[in-house]
């Protein structure tokens, strides 16, 4: 990027921050996700050659360090870069509350919010050696229709293929449904009690889905209008 020629602490700021997807590239790190494959699935729009160039900004303006070890590669965020996270993440408060997503079909992505609603469940909550909850998207037919979170003690995982395992939890709904109640604007009981999300299976996952299934850091912001 371009500098804009001013010593001002925000100009220069700016020129860290200011391309486009930079500041995402910065919440997914922030969020945990350290190998390039992982901020490529929190990132699914994003081109591998664009997130390569990006991470390659960040290394050399000393926000994210590039560690390697037996030829794996992560990222992780420096002391300037967990600062900058912090901003990050208030910038998004002001975006919830100033400029919400109506969740038009333009903002919606399946493989986004399985991501996000993935690495937020605690394994522990699990009773189970291994649980296996399929999400249906009844509005779409293609290769997006169904998700499974593969849930162990220590490790939850997001499989876009059918793992082979017995089902513990079956969720039947559709995108903005689901991505309204985890971004806060409605609530996960109030749409199973509308029957805009069907659930079959367990007793207990069923009864607990709002415990484990969670929200978003940012359901809680209140929009301003």
């Amino acid at each position: 990027m371009k500098g804009y020629g001013q010593y001002c602490p925000i100009a220069k700021a700016t020129e860290v921050v200011g391309e486009r997807w930079t500041n995402l590239v910065i919440r997914e790190l922030a969020a945990g996700s350290n190998t390039f494959n992982d901020l490529r699935r929190g990132l699914p729009l994003m081109s591998p050659s664009l997130l390569s160039s990006r991470l390659k900004t960040l290394e050399g303006a000393g926000v994210v360090e590039r560690t390697s070890a037996k030829g794996h590669v992560d990222y992780v965020l420096t002391e300037a870069g967990e600062e900058l996270a912090k901003i990050i993440w208030q910038l998004g408060i002001w975006g919830h509350r100033w400029v919400r997503s109506e969740l038009t079909a333009e903002d919606l992505d399946p493989s986004l919010l399985v991501w996000d609603i993935h690495r937020t469940i605690d394994p522990g909550f699990f009773k189970a050696p291994r649980t296996v909850i399929r999400i249906e998207f009844k509005d779409y037919t293609s290769k997006f229709r169904f998700w499974w979170l593969v849930i162990t003690p220590v490790n939850v995982d997001v499989c876009y293929q059918d793992p082979g395992y017995e089902l513990d939890l079956e969720i039947s709904t559709d995108l903005r449904t689901l991505t309204a109640a985890w971004m806060g604007d409605t609530t996960i009981m109030k749409a199973i009690r509308e029957k805009r999300v069907v659930l079959s299976g367990t007793p207990y996952l069923k009864k607990n889905i709002a415990v484990w299934l969670g929200t978003n850091y940012y359901a809680d912001v209140k929009p301003a209008k």
